[in-house]
């Protein structure tokens, strides 16, 4: 009887003691810090006109319809810009988390434009801290208008344009983000031969939010390419996000009147002071395609 006493007392004390160890374990997993990773560093995948560092979720569409009107100071007769318009449809589509493609249609030069969106690197803290959001965007433009009368467009060739952006993020808080974006625009055909085939710059965008739903947006992109930047202005714009559900609409004033970043970047010939002003704007609609799995629950 003893002999069985002890025995079990035994087995509940070898028992008690594994559960402790146990929980030891447990503690000291519990205790080893997390990589935790920012989000909504911007709202919608453009800034104002130019591209943000949010690539879209894997298995989303984005649906994009881009609207620049007129110059302000073309006048009554134009009324104010509104009886002139260049326009976008683009999708833009997530393979995954870090890598979306996109195709769309202007109807500047009736041009189609091929993306690629890859986000490189995530701003994170906790046991990886990261700094910055890196984003590469890459962009090839189309030329689809007819050959003209000068054979222009006689090779396929002379159509094709390219984009090159390093997008770099940080979110500094709930209400403040901000991005740098050097900028590689290639064009195989210029207007003349004096003009660069290749144009460097700088830009600098951010994101102010004002309320859950709400925030103003600012874009700038400085040409370095000294004869583009003689002949041309750079591009500026100011706007404001409105989410609502699954939409981002976004309202704006710009001196540019292109839509795609090989022609605003280098080609912007808009002055704000004096008045050369494009009221524009873009509604984003987000499409679930793929819905993600859910998770086993235990």
């Amino acid at each position: 009887m003893i002999k069985g006493l002890i025995t079990i007392a035994a087995l509940f004390m070898l028992s008690l003691q594994a559960t402790m160890a146990q929980d030891d374990m447990m503690n000291l997993f519990d205790s080893q810090p997390v990589t935790e990773y920012t989000s909504a560093t911007f709202k919608s995948t453009n800034v104002v006109i130019g591209q943000s560092v949010k690539v879209p979720a894997k298995g989303t569409m984005l649906l994009n319809i881009q609207h620049h009107f007129g110059p302000v100071n073309s006048g009554f007769y134009n009324f104010f810009g509104f009886d002139q318009a260049v326009t976008r449809l683009g999708l833009r589509y997530g393979v995954t988390d870090w890598l979306a493609i996109g195709i769309g249609r202007t109807t500047q030069n009736k041009t189609w434009d091929g993306s690629l969106k890859v986000k490189l690197l995530r701003q994170s803290s906790g046991a990886r801290v990261m700094p910055v959001t890196v984003t590469y965007f890459g962009l090839m433009g189309v030329i689809s208008l007819k050959n003209p009368e000068n054979n222009r467009y006689a090779y396929f060739a002379n159509r094709l344009s390219y984009v090159n952006q390093l997008i770099i993020a940080r979110k500094f808080s709930s209400a403040l983000s901000l991005q740098l974006i050097p900028s590689y625009v290639h064009w195989n055909l210029t207007e003349t031969k004096a003009d660069p085939n290749d144009i460097l710059s700088l830009g600098a965008a951010g994101r102010i939010k004002l309320s859950n739903r709400i925030s103003f947006n600012f874009e700038y992109h400085y040409v370095l390419t000294q004869k583009i930047a003689d002949a041309y202005h750079n591009s500026l714009s100011l706007g404001i996000d409105i989410e609502t559900g699954g939409h981002v609409f976004q309202l704006f004033l710009t001196n540019s009147a292109a839509i795609t970043e090989q022609y605003f970047i280098p080609y912007t010939d808009g002055d704000w002071l004096k008045g050369d002003i494009h009221i524009g704007f873009n509604i984003i609609r987000t499409f679930t395609i793929v819905k993600p799995k859910e998770f086993a629950k235990y």
